[in-house]
């Protein structure tokens, strides 16, 4: 007999799916539609106003907003621009120079977005031309670009990893994991994963002869250095106090705050960087007038249209994670896949199918707030660390989905930059695609080291 979670389940997908590709509407009415018709098949009708209180209770939801919030003036700073331009300076020489600095320069702006897209289209103009002038076939080059972008959904501090810690606390709410050292094992995952985007990119570099990035189109290291200095500090500024938080949060300020304290510091981090991180791209950035309230009121008025929808999506995600954990889907769904029998090693193989397959329709970061503690609680179960888990939801929930044909939007923007032909595009992104799934695998069944565990 199928268990009831699995019904409920189908039924939440079937309504976002008919939503938006029957109906033409956009993704966060199809979240909010589907919330209502689970309600109403699971007689939870007066416990819905508690779902949706304990949703907007959730400081992590504000903690999201915060970090995109930060990205659109961040964008609006070109600081990145001034980053790409020294990374380019330091690896143009090599061959396959363009990309390998693509890998890098989009990684980290994927990270500060939290868009896939929007990154390839805003990192893309600037790196795909120099892929393709140094010898890259169009289609190699959209993908290098797309898939180093969605990377940027795993890196912190994408809005993708404050959902998965918090489905990590929803799982253990007494664990004594912090904000800090949460985000150093997300770190540590993602260089694994860069580093199997240039390994990948080395094989093909050598099988297309790709050449070094002629002298000319190369900027001078001093240039570039004197122009984007600035913002080289950005990313000490993100990453410092959650690194220090990670090493001193169980001596040093716990001695100081106490274990309470010492956990809501961790946590207020989250907010404060982003808040730091903005006023000093405010103050170092070229374009003066964005430091004036009334300007700064315009780029957040114009940002609202992108910014509510994902507000939404992330509210009623939760509300619907709220509803699954009353009537028990969790223990359900893992009754089921304990029925089958299915180990560690099967799990690894088929949940980040489904976490795919999911995404196709479901934004990664709403996937992770509704699934994220039963995904959690099922690896647990087989002797997986719970960690490693929640820290690979980023990855299988917010990569995967964004380079995964027929829905690869980080494909067909790159497509678009580089001009190149969808049939070839796609042939060579599904390399691409295979390496992601096999080094999602890897990481699982706990084969590589990571730092923080």
């Amino acid at each position: 007999m199928i268990p009831e979670a699995l019904i409920y389940l189908g039924v939440m997908l079937a309504v976002i799916c008919l939503w938006m590709l029957l109906f033409k509407r956009p993704i966060h009415e199809g979240v909010v539609l589907s919330f209502v018709v689970l309600i109403i098949i699971t007689g939870t009708w007066g416990q819905a106003g508690n779902f949706f209180v304990s949703a907007m209770k959730t400081p992590l939801l504000y903690s999201m907003v915060a970090f995109i919030a930060m990205s659109q003036i961040l964008t609006k700073t070109k600081i990145v621009d001034n980053c790409v331009m020294i990374i380019i300076s330091l690896l143009g020489r090599i061959p396959g120079g363009a990309g390998y600095a693509s890998i890098i320069a989009s990684a980290f702006m994927g990270a500060l977005s939290g868009s896939g897209p929007g990154n390839v289209m805003a990192t893309g103009t600037i790196t795909i031309p120099a892929m393709k002038k140094t010898g890259f076939p169009p289609e190699l080059a959209a993908n290098v670009e797309s898939t180093a972008s969605y990377l940027g959904n795993m890196i912190p501090p994408s809005a993708n990893i404050v959902a998965a810690l918090g489905a990590y606390l929803a799982f253990a709410p007494e664990s004594e994991v912090t904000a800090g050292r949460f985000w150093v094992v997300c770190w540590g995952l993602s260089l694994w994963f860069i580093l199997s985007r240039m390994v990948t990119l080395f094989v093909f570099c050598l099988v297309y002869k790709i050449k070094p990035m002629e002298k000319a189109d190369i900027p001078p290291l001093g240039k570039t250095l004197k122009e984007g200095r600035s913002g080289l500090l950005l990313p000490i500024i993100i990453l410092l106090p959650f690194v220090l938080d990670s090493m001193l949060n169980a001596t040093f300020i716990a001695g100081r705050l106490g274990e309470t304290g010492a956990k809501y510091f961790s946590s207020s981090l989250l907010i404060f960087v982003a808040g730091i991180a903005t006023i000093y791209g405010l103050l170092v950035g070229k374009d003066r007038s964005l430091r004036r309230p009334a300007v700064l009121v315009e780029v957040f008025s114009k940002g609202v249209k992108g910014l509510a929808p994902i507000v939404v999506t992330c509210i009623f995600g939760y509300a619907i994670g709220e509803l699954f954990e009353y009537i028990e889907a969790g223990a359900q769904i893992k009754t089921v896949f304990e029925a089958l029998g299915i180990g560690r090693v099967g799990l690894c193989l088929i949940v980040p199918l489904l976490t795919c397959f999911v995404t196709m329709v479901i934004p990664g970061s709403s996937v992770t707030v509704m699934f994220g503690t039963v995904f959690i609680s099922l690896f647990a179960s087989v002797g997986a660390d719970p960690l490693l888990v929640a820290a690979m939801l980023p990855c299988m929930c917010g990569v995967m989905c964004g380079i995964t044909p027929p829905f690869a939007l980080g494909m067909y923007a790159g497509m678009s930059i580089a001009g190149s032909d969808f049939g070839k595009t796609l042939k060579n992104d599904l390399w691409w695609v295979a390496v992601q799934y096999v080094m999602e695998v890897i990481v699982l069944l706990g084969w590589l080291p990571v730092v923080g565990l």
